[in-house]
């Protein structure tokens, strides 16, 4: 299977946007709110479309600031995910990319407040309030 190559994610300007309410809901750094982003969206049923989200926004994250010392864990989970797709000779780069962006939404929808985080947070239970 192919190598996550990518050093840098760069984001678009909904996603970045997002970003900054997140951090100002929670306090959360938005590279922390990325990797439970990228967890929520691989919990999602469909394979996200790469090409729907843009690189637009002037926010970029290296890979080491974005995953740390799980990056190997995150790469697993993507694996795994793929394989569990069908498998085939998915970019990783641009799959790894799209969940993060698509998880990005979701967390938006789910995340009013800190309280917020939680085991319903990645059940998608929380309510609107």
């Amino acid at each position: 299977m192919q190598e996550l190559r990518l050093k840098r994610i760069k984001f678009s300007k909904e996603a970045d946007s997002w970003l900054r309410v997140l951090k100002s809901r929670t306090g959360i750094t938005p590279n922390i709110l990325c990797r439970l982003a990228f967890c929520l969206s691989l919990e999602e049923p469909r394979i996200p479309s790469g090409d729907k989200y843009l690189e637009d926004s002037d926010r970029e994250i290296n890979r080491f600031t974005l995953l740390g010392e799980y990056d190997a864990l995150f790469v697993a989970l993507l694996r795994q995910r793929v394989a569990n797709d069908g498998g085939g000779k998915s970019d990783l780069d641009r799959l790894f990319r799209a969940h993060v962006h698509r998880g990005i939404l979701l967390l938006a929808a789910r995340l009013k407040h800190l309280g917020d985080l939680g085991d319903d947070l990645m059940r998608g239970a929380v309510s609107n309030s």
